[in-house]
């Protein structure tokens, strides 16, 4: 098996995002709906992770999926949920079968393999 060295994502990239395109923290701000650019300015050093809305707002100002702006809050999560699914696989394996807890079983191991794939392609 080769080795695969990860490298950490940083949590969000809108910063790069909202440079590339030119817009200041305060034009940004206007086009999420936010009182003034210190919310935006929260969100790109990591202090504050924004809203539902507004991170659906960032995916339809710069046309990037929310997993590529928030790259970092993803993979945590993905990998949170992948450890997660593995425990709750090894639960209902200790349980007397079932055909719903094989159809679980399958589902999360699922889970667990498209995050392992993601996890790795994104090296």
């Amino acid at each position: 098996m080769a080795n695969l060295t990860m490298t950490r994502k940083l949590e969000n990239y809108v910063r790069r995002y909202r440079r590339r395109a030119g817009l200041s923290q305060d034009e940004m701000a206007f086009l999420l709906g936010c009182q003034s650019g210190t919310k935006v300015s929260h969100y790109e050093r990591f202090a504050r992770q924004p809203s539902l809305a507004n991170a659906f707002g960032y995916e339809a100002v710069f046309g990037a999926p929310m997993r590529d702006l928030f790259a970092g809050v993803y993979e945590q999560s993905l990998n949170i949920v992948q450890k997660r699914a593995g425990a709750l696989a090894k639960i209902l394996e200790s349980q007397e079968f079932s055909r719903g807890n094989s159809r679980k079983l399958e589902f999360l191991n699922a889970i667990t393999s498209s995050s392992q794939s993601q996890v790795s392609s994104d090296s």
